[in-house]
This record gives C-alpha cells, sequence and structure tokens, in this order.
C-alpha cells in the first residue's frame, strides 16, 4: 500500500476518533457519570494520534516535506477536524 494512502487512513481514523472523544466519550463521562467511554476512545485515540505523528515525521523524511508542511501536520493533529483539512491541502498540492 501507498506510505501516502496509508497516512490519509491513518490521519481520517485520527480524526474520526479526536471527535467521539469530544463529541462522546467526554459528555458521556461529565453528564452521566460514565468515564469508561473516556478511557477507551482515549485509549484508542492515543494511539492513533502517536501514529499519526510518528507518520508525518516519517513522510517528512521520506516525501522531502518541508519543515513548515510536517508542522502543520502535527498542530492539525490537535485541533478538531484538523487531519480532515491537513488531507484537503495535501490532495490539493499533490
Amino acid at each position: 500500500m501507498d506510505k501516502l494512502k496509508t497516512f490519509r487512513i491513518v490521519g481520517f481514523s485520527e480524526g474520526i476518533s479526536f471527535l467521539l472523544l469530544l463529541g462522546i466519550a467526554m459528555p458521556l463521562k461529565y453528564f452521566f457519570e460514565y468515564p469508561m467511554a473516556v478511557s477507551i476512545v482515549g485509549a484508542i485515540h492515543g494511539g492513533l494520534f502517536v501514529l499519526y505523528c510518528m507518520m508525518v515525521v516519517y513522510l517528512k523524511f521520506s516525501y522531502n516535506w518541508s519543515i513548515k508542511k510536517a508542522a502543520m501536520g502535527i498542530l492539525a493533529s490537535v485541533l478538531p477536524f484538523g487531519p480532515f483539512v491537513f488531507d484537503a491541502k495535501l490532495i490539493q498540492n499533490s
């Protein structure tokens, strides 16, 4: 499988897991006293977050991305909808 395609899948998964964490798991914890949701979704999101960041660094060197492009990829990982926007920019500039 192509490295960029794998990165897009990981980015999509990381973005969805972040939105699930913020939009479903955290309200379940704080409004309905169900902290297990954050434990499960948080762990999944944490793993995907680390994988996404590692892939940004890997692709920076594999595709000779600029520091700015790699930094934008890392920044995208901490913003809701960030991975989706970064993916759109990545595809647009390809």
